[in-house]
């Protein structure tokens, strides 16, 4: 059996897949935030907790986490759990759990979970898209994750946004102090200021991405433009990909991956950009939901 957990802010989430990739155990425990060691305390009771639900020993464990992972010596860097930073987490957790380890971005665990057996599974190449609070990406040729290198392949929300028109430039501040990248622009936060910057003093209190796709439900104009600009950014930073990767399907993960239109709206605003006759990428929503995630970190 393997072990798949999603080390996140607020949550420590762990799942047992079985040899058959079924589910065999599930149990989720609160972040000892800001506590590296608690941290490691609290994998540990999991993974017991697991083992005895599941029935049997765990083999194999994988871990997602935020941020960066240096391929070379294990150490998380650029997450928002800084308490990561720095540190050994996958040579801790091998001696702390007694089995091997192996860790990976989150966006990558996504990007595997929807390759394997997901939407993406059967494709060659596959890029898994998280659009949430951030932007991220991972890569799966022939099913195998690529990292790169540098262990940042996947990371398309830290390019600039591509064709900017005048009123983009120089774009709102990214996460990473970069003004225009596309995450700064598509991540749920870019969307919500995107519709106060257009509505103005009117908005009241600052609206949220879903509040921004509720209000598109109701009829609200400004909403609906905003969305609109959306969908077009969308288009144009997928087709850097498409012209980079050619990937035979892109799904969507995170919050806003559930509005629905999105997969009828942008690849035809994709399309304009994409060199050569041809444009067959399939952009599709993800299967597993929230669950992805942890799923692909049993699968490292």
């Amino acid at each position: 059996m393997r072990l798949g957990l999603d080390y996140g802010g607020t949550k420590i989430e762990g799942i047992v897949l079985g040899p058959d990739g079924g589910e065999r155990a599930r149990a989720r425990v609160p972040t000892p935030r800001f506590d590296y060691e608690g941290g490691l305390k609290a994998i540990r009771g999991l993974l017991e907790r697991l083992e005895g639900e599941a029935g049997g020993r765990i083999e194999r464990v994988g871990i997602g986490v935020p941020g960066s992972v240096d391929r070379a010596t294990g150490h998380v860097s650029k997450g928002n759990s800084t308490w990561l930073h720095g540190r050994d987490l996958r040579g801790d957790l091998t001696r702390v759990l007694d089995r091997p380890v192996k860790i990976a971005n989150d966006a990558n665990c996504f990007a595997l979970s929807e390759a394997v057996d997901g939407a993406g599974a059967g494709a060659e190449v596959v890029f898994g898209v998280i659009l949430g609070t951030g932007v991220g990406g991972g890569i799966v040729v022939h099913g195998r994750l690529v990292e790169g290198v540098n262990a940042i392949a996947g990371e398309w929300g830290h390019i600039p946004l591509p064709a900017p028109l005048d009123d983009e430039r120089p774009g709102p501040l990214c996460s990473c102090g970069i003004a225009g990248h596309v995450e700064a622009w598509l991540a749920g936060p870019g969307l919500a200021a995107d519709y106060a910057r257009r509505r103005g003093p009117a908005a009241g209190e600052a609206p949220k991405a879903q509040d921004v796709i509720d209000r598109v439900a109701t009829g609200d104009p400004v909403a609906e433009e905003t969305l609109r600009r959306y969908e077009e950014r969308l288009g144009r930073a997928l087709a850097v990909i498409v012209n980079v990767l050619d990937p035979d399907v892109i799904v969507l993960g995170g919050g806003l991956s559930n509005v629905s239109r999105l997969y009828e709206t942008v690849p035809p605003l994709i399309r304009p950009h994409v060199f050569g006759d041809r444009f067959n990428t399939r952009l599709v929503p993800n299967v597993h939901g929230d669950s992805s995630g942890v799923r692909g970190a049993a699968w490292l």
